[in-house]
């Protein structure tokens, strides 16, 4: 077993790692990182339009982006992904690849689900914020760039980080569609070999693991060391506190 194991990641580490590249399309885990990678720094900023926009007191733009929220949430990842392949080559008119597929329907996807984290995150900090800045006088956008929006997006690293684990399972089912990522060339290695299915997709899960593990495991990292500055400084605000009452009733 473990011999058969080394044998398979000694023949075929090139191909689960960059695919058929350079004598074909990139593939493998590089494929499967850039497509996460890309679809969440995509999906960030269209994160924040729609939670800005479930936030807006104007109901023509608030109710519509509720609803696709609600539906992109409630709709199974699979079932989007073939509605882009069949849908985007409609529209464009064009055939499009199936990696630009992917990533189209990972950024509708995962930008709802963080739309959440990151509406969640602005209304955790309260009404105060938003009216200091506008006491100062900022206007609602500026309120959001320069007060809100800072604070809140430090506070959802670990959730983006988490999301990001969470993306990376999300493409394997890419290869329904024949994305090229990491299951993809685990299928071809397994059509190789045909007798070893078994340790062809052990491999396989154990890389998802230790990858995903690792991440998540940054992630508990700097969420616990956001609680502790957070704890600082609430620390330091009650002992500026304390000492200024004390100055205070000590006046005669």
């Amino acid at each position: 077993m473990i011999t058969d194991l080394i044998a398979i990641i000694r023949d075929y580490w090139l191909l689960l790692l960059i695919g058929q590249y350079p004598n074909g399309p990139l593939g493998g885990l590089a494929n499967t990182l850039i497509l996460s990678a890309l679809s969440i720094a995509l999906a960030f900023p269209v994160s924040i339009l729609l939670a800005l926009a479930r936030l807006s007191k104007w109901t023509p733009l608030r109710w519509p982006v509720t609803m696709l929220v609600y539906v992109t949430r409630g709709v199974p990842l699979l079932m989007l992904i073939l509605w882009c392949y069949f849908v985007v080559p409609l529209v464009t008119g064009t055939d499009v690849p199936s990696f630009v597929i992917m990533l189209t329907t990972l950024v509708v996807y995962q930008g709802a689900f963080l739309s959440e984290v990151v509406r969640a995150g602005i209304v955790s900090l309260g009404h105060g914020q938003m009216d200091a800045a506008r006491a100062l006088g900022h206007s609602y956008l500026g309120a959001m760039r320069f007060v809100i929006l800072p604070q809140a997006l430090y506070n959802m690293i670990p959730s983006i980080l988490s999301t990001f684990v969470s993306t990376i399972k999300d493409t394997t089912l890419g290869y329904v569609i024949n994305v090229p990522d990491l299951t993809f060339a685990a299928s071809q290695v397994n059509n190789q070999l045909l007798t070893q299915p078994f340790q062809v997709f052990l491999i396989l899960a154990l890389v998802y693991y230790a990858l995903c593990w690792s991440l998540t495991h940054v992630a508990n990292r700097i969420e616990r060391r956001i609680a502790r500055r957070r704890a600082g400084t609430v620390s330091a605000t009650i002992s500026e506190t304390a000492q200024a009452t004390k100055m205070i009733t000590e006046q005669p």
